[in-house]
């Protein structure tokens, strides 16, 4: 089943990163940062609109000068190193919806995970179009390593397995399959975020799955160093560098 609903792409960008400050507007591979997850929502024809959430004059107008909506500042209070991010998409979706217009779903994009690709978001939606019990539906991979199987933790300088159960698996192909949620792609349906006070979290959620190595988040120099070499060594094609 096609999506064919009004979508709503928020890109949410801080500009008080700790890890890596200055990251949003870093330039990675020829552009900043941000610019990458710009030019990627206009290869996406599911998007009705895509704007900017920013607490930074900076950011916004490295954002506008790539062609993107940044139409309003996000308040500082909800800029803070500890703020959540849901209050910071039911904040966008409301001040996206002051003129009138209404929309369907919202589809949270993060600049810090740039390698997603346009396909990735037609198949999130096909799947969501095609589940209308569904709340949303969040990006997942499966990790380089299981933690069921080789997750361990220190107590009182001993080693102790984090996962009780791990003991009846003999080898690692038996442990069950276990996803980390890889920041590639949120949706939710508007409807749930207008709803929904404090959190996505114990809603129906649907996973949609990408392979892990293609989903880098960045959030420090190394994480950011190894996007670049991975674009530039070819592993990575981008579409929207390609089209340039």
């Amino acid at each position: 089943m096609s999506y064919t609903g009004r979508l709503l792409a928020v890109i949410a960008a801080r500009g008080g990163s700790k890890g890596l400050p200055g990251k949003n507007i870093r330039p990675l591979a020829g552009l900043p940062l941000i610019a990458h997850t710009v030019e990627f929502a206009k290869l996406c024809p599911q998007i009705t609109r895509a704007i900017v959430t920013t607490d930074s004059e900076e950011i916004a107008a490295v954002a506008r000068a790539h062609g993107a909506d940044v139409p309003f500042l996000r308040p500082a209070e909800l800029a803070k190193d500890d703020t959540p991010m849901w209050p910071v998409i039911r904040h966008a979706l409301a001040e996206a919806e002051k003129d009138g217009s209404r929309y369907d779903d919202v589809l949270l994009i993060d600049p810090t995970t740039p390698c997603r690709m346009p396909e990735d978001i037609k198949g999130a939606l096909d799947l969501l179009a095609a589940r209308p019990e569904a709340d949303g539906i969040i990006g997942v991979s499966q990790p380089e390593f299981n933690p069921l199987w080789n997750l361990w933790m220190v107590k009182d300088g001993w080693m102790e397995t984090v996962n009780p159960d791990s003991g009846k698996y003999t080898r690692r192909q038996d442990a069950p399959t276990v996803y980390r949620v890889n920041a590639s792609l949120y949706v939710w349906r508007a409807a749930f975020v207008r709803e929904r006070e404090k959190t996505w979290r114990g809603g129906k959620i649907l996973p949609y799955e990408l392979p892990d190595w293609r989903c880098i988040h960045i959030d420090d120099v190394h994480e950011f160093e190894r996007a670049e070499l991975f674009i530039k060594a070819g592993f990575l094609k981008l579409p929207w560098l390609e089209a340039k």
